[in-house]
């Protein structure tokens, strides 16, 4: 375990706003209009705060390095845990390459117009090394990056809702903010919200540092009102800026934020262009962070379901800072490879790759289809006191969790293609299908190396243990829980074990 510093409420609160805050996906909803603001709003008292409570029991009462690894574990056992922790390890290697393919598309459409496709797979693929290079250094320079562009973020999405109020002073706003216009359809917010929820996950992230936050107990639920308030006030006003600039029939679902910046930034006059390239810049920077964040938890909950231990590659430890570099090199391997296919294939790639992108998506969000039911059943079968209880005792909390499972469902429902006939479908199937089987693989594979291991561990430790008689004539010998067959010339006095 490396050494690192105690993560503060300052620090925590910047960690989540930047793993939740994100510049390149916040601009879709805007497409249905100035109402999208007011889904914004009705998202977050419907999922973001009952979210936040849940999450914010779990990492006070459970401070384990890994977070919802470690919580899905104590519910539901080892395979789920398992299967949890592979889960939310491999959807971060299929979400980098999306994210820097965007990021080398915002350069060129920003700033570098006439860049070639060659060089943005080659930009591409070095951002996703500077993430490994970040990684591998340590949690400090994770969470010190991240609290820098955290409030970069943040400083962003302010500057967004102002430059929109001073757009609409001076041009006019492109929407009308009329009251009536307010009221979202049931179409529109049944759809939207299930997009919306999807912006606002990784409350549970920093909880996979839990060992590492400072007084866990009183600064996750601190943290949790704190980054909460933040987060829904920028995306709402972060919308705001948007649809005071750009007509929401113009809204642009993918390169939107890129054209509503540039536009707002007309406010300036003849600095227009000056002050749009400072702050597409740091808007660039700040997808960098994204990737920090996720992969420090994505690799800490790996850890935490220790399917690092499957492998002597997978365990290996950085000599110098003590991190697991091998599971950061593997994962810049992985999302190198996706980018070179998607640059290489060009034409159909992009459909190719974003089918790819939408059903790692859905394989993020079964996690939480698994995070929500554990929450409620350890508030039944565990007596661990709660330095933080969601309100409204044990109905409170089924309440909460069945509205959290119910969002992030609809959620997953939105994002499937369920035309069997076309590519997306199958894509979506197979691919959800093969995540679990590899899941499963990986719970099978720890299972027998267990067996194999933990015998030796047992007679090197010398522990006394239970005898019982088998059916069979030999003896189960009780270890930590598990039992192992003694065949039945071994005495009771000698304390080997052999695997079953």
């Amino acid at each position: 375990m490396e050494n690192s510093k105690k993560v503060s409420l300052v620090g925590t609160v910047l960690f989540t706003v930047c793993s939740i805050l994100v510049l390149d996906s916040f601009v879709a909803p805007a497409i249905i209009g100035v109402s999208s603001i007011t889904v914004w709003i009705i998202s977050a008292i419907i999922f973001f705060i009952p979210y936040g409570l849940l999450s914010a029991e779990l990492g006070s009462t459970y401070p384990d390095d890994g977070g919802i690894v470690s919580w899905v574990g104590r519910a539901f056992g080892e395979f789920p845990s398992v299967l949890v922790g592979w889960m939310y390890w491999v959807n971060v290697a299929f979400w980098m390459p999306a994210v820097f393919t965007a990021f080398s598309g915002w350069l060129s459409l920003a700033l570098f117009p006439e860049m070639s496709i060659v060089l943005q797979a080659i930009i591409a693929v070095a951002m996703c090394w500077v993430i490994v290079y970040v990684g591998v250094k340590g949690i400090d320079l994770s969470v010190l990056v991240s609290n820098i562009m955290a409030v970069v973020k943040m400083g962003i999405l302010v500057i967004f809702g102002f430059m929109g109020i001073a757009y609409g002073v001076k041009n006019g706003f492109a929407n009308d903010f009329s009251i009536a216009n307010w009221v979202p359809t049931m179409d529109n917010t049944v759809t939207y919200i299930g997009a919306i929820v999807y912006n606002l996950l990784g409350f549970e992230l920093i909880g996979s540092i839990g060992s590492k936050i400072e007084n866990p107990k009183k600064t996750v639920p601190k943290m949790t009102i704190i980054a909460g308030a933040a987060i829904t006030f920028l995306y709402c006003f972060g919308t705001f800026g948007v649809l005071a600039a750009i007509n929401a029939a113009n809204v642009d679902e993918v390169d939107g934020f890129v054209y509503a910046l540039q536009e707002l930034c007309s406010v300036f006059g003849g600095a227009q262009m000056p002050v749009f390239y400072i702050l597409i810049v740091l808007a660039i920077s700040t997808l960098v962070a994204n990737m920090i964040t996720w992969c420090l938890g994505a690799n800490e909950s790996f850890q935490a379901a220790e399917l690092d231990k499957r492998s002597k590659f997978l365990a290996h430890r950085s000599k110098k800072y003590g991190t697991s570099d091998n599971l950061y090199y593997l994962m810049g391997v992985i999302s190198s490879a996706l980018i070179i296919l998607n640059y290489a294939l060009s034409g159909n790639a992009n459909d190719v790759f974003w089918t790819l992108f939408s059903f790692a998506s859905i394989v993020f969000m079964l996690n939480y289809l698994f995070m929500f039911p554990a929450v409620i059943k350890l508030r039944f079968t565990d007596d661990a006191p709660r330095q933080y209880a969601v309100p409204g005792g044990k109905a409170g909390i089924v309440v909460c969790g069945v509205i959290c499972f119910l969002c992030v469902a609809l959620a997953c429902y939105f994002l499937i293609d369920f035309d069997v006939t076309g590519y997306a479908f199958w894509m979506q199937l197979i691919g959800v299908l093969l995540t679990v089987a590899v899941g499963y693989w990986l719970y099978r594979a720890g299972k027998k190396k267990e067996l194999r291991t933990k015998p030796a561990a047992f007679a090197s430790e010398g522990i006394a243990h239970e005898n019982q008689k088998d059916r069979r004539g030999g003896a189960l010998c009780a270890f930590r829980g598990r039992h192992y067959l003694l065949p039945a010339h071994i005495g009771s006095a000698d304390r080997r074990c052999y695997r079953r």
